[in-house]
């Protein structure tokens, strides 16, 4: 792969914000970044909400806010 998509950014972000994308993967989407101001932002916006959110701890929530949120993520690619 020479080069990323704004699509394949999107999916990478949280492995790159936790550093968990691999040496090449990194580069790419940091290449990507350099050129594209609009995923620029968007990865800035994420940096911001994940700093602003921190932590929920699970007690803090219903029940019901509980089910939802598993309900929310149970689909989701691992």
């Amino acid at each position: 792969m020479s080069h990323i998509s704004c699509q394949q950014l999107v999916e990478l972000v949280t492995s790159y914000l936790d550093g968990s994308l691999d040496p090449e993967s990194t580069q790419l989407f940091e290449e990507h970044l350099a050129v594209c101001p609009g995923c620029e932002t968007y990865v800035e916006q994420f940096r911001v909400t994940i700093a602003r959110l921190g932590e929920v701890p699970v007690g803090s929530l219903s029940d019901d806010a509980q089910r939802r949120l598993l309900e929310a993520f149970r689909d989701l690619p691992r």
